[in-house]
């Protein structure tokens, strides 16, 4: 398949990545046991897509494509009992959380896989440094256009979806001040941030992805760590920005908040995207990664400066409607419970002052995973 080609997918289908944390149970590190993990999974069907990823201390599940909240939900509940199960036998915990607290990168193994080899040649300790651990959302598209459309239009939303699932706040031991700490080790890869404005997928294609090509720089759609990327193989955008939520509650909830959102954006009733919206993004995503839910935002059109929390507040009211027709009402009654209660990252905050040590937050973490409660 060549790029030129866009995929045509059911508009609004949606689709979760989740990339998760294995934990020594005898000493909450992190441990390099996603191959004898991934062996044990093999011997029976597996409720969804479990891989590896960079390092050997975590994994990647998928789902299959689902159009509500609560087939989504249910996928995920699945293979979260069928992890957890398998988990038990090697001893080993699993968790979610976009950072482990303490583990150390120097001591992260890569996994024995031609792209983690490549990836790892080429960025040095960035390669052990990306133990880090996020949420990805793919959102169903009917062409290119649409898909470089909402890329372009959830600009101005990408703060809500960092604060709402920040749970990275310490690192290496120490609390970064930070909600969500996890992106700024993104940030250091030189193809990161966002895609480069159009809003035609030909022009995406001739003017920018094969002159990048040309260069030598990038050979696929991979090689781009933006926060929203086109995905013209599965025929989706990728939202890329979210840390892993502590529970798969939360994951689901995310990906229909992006699923209404989008359905909203198509009907294109808001001042189409331009350039000029970038001109507050970089500040906007800082003040999302730092403060989470406390935050501000500038709007890049009125230039205002908005609370984050009463902005995901007004923006969850507005799109109510278009969850209920997608069958997705209870996510976004999940999302704004969380925004009263706090964020992932005040819970870790919260039981690091209850159990005093970087322990006991991932001995939080591994609970809260395996329940199903709110």
């Amino acid at each position: 398949m060549t790029l030129e080609y866009f995929k045509t997918s059911e508009a609004l289908t949606m689709g979760v990545e989740l990339e998760l944390q294995l934990v020594s149970l005898s000493d909450f590190n992190l441990t390099a046991s996603s191959p004898d993990l991934l062996h044990l999974l093999e011997r029976k069907p597996f409720p969804g897509t479990v891989m590896p990823e960079i390092a050997e201390s975590m994994i990647e599940i998928a789902t299959g494509i689902h159009t509500n909240y609560a087939n989504l939900l249910s996928q995920l509940q699945n293979i979260r009992n069928t992890l957890v199960h398998a988990a038990d036998k090697l001893n080993i915990g699993i968790c979610g959380g976009g950072t482990h607290p303490f583990q150390n990168w120097s001591e992260q193994k890569i996994f024995s896989k031609p792209r983690f080899r490549e990836v790892s040649a080429l960025y040095g300790y960035l390669a052990k440094q990306f133990t880090i651990f996020g949420q990805h959302v793919h959102i169903g598209c009917v062409s290119g256009d649409d898909a470089m459309f909402l890329l372009h239009a959830l600009n101005r939303h990408i703060p809500h979806f960092i604060a709402l699932s920040a749970s990275s706040p310490f690192v290496q031991g120490r609390d970064t001040l930070f909600n969500s700490a996890r992106l700024n080790s993104v940030f250091a890869f030189p193809l990161s941030g966002r895609a480069p404005f159009t809003l035609h997928w030909d022009t995406f294609v001739q003017e920018y992805f094969y002159k990048m090509t040309h260069t030598g720089i990038v050979k696929s759609m991979k090689d781009f760590y933006w926060d929203i990327r086109p995905k013209p193989e599965y025929g989706t955008i990728e939202l890329r920005v979210c840390d892993t939520p502590l529970s798969i509650e939360k994951a689901a909830a995310l990906a229909c908040y992006l699923q209404a959102l989008c359905k909203y954006l198509l009907e294109r009733k808001e001042l189409p995207p331009v350039e000029d919206d970038y001109l507050v993004y970089n500040y906007n995503r800082f003040q999302a990664c730092r403060f989470g839910l406390e935050g501000s935002i500038v709007h890049p059109k009125t230039y205002e400066t908005l609370s984050l929390r009463e902005d995901i507040l007004t923006t969850l009211r507005k799109i109510t409607p278009y969850a209920e027709s997608l069958g997705s009402f209870d996510a976004l009654e999940y999302l704004t419970t969380t925004l009263h209660e706090g964020s992932d990252a005040h819970y870790l905050r919260k039981q690091f002052n209850e159990r005093g040590s970087s322990e006991g937050i991932v001995d939080a973490a591994l609970r809260k995973f395996r329940s199903s409660k709110h």
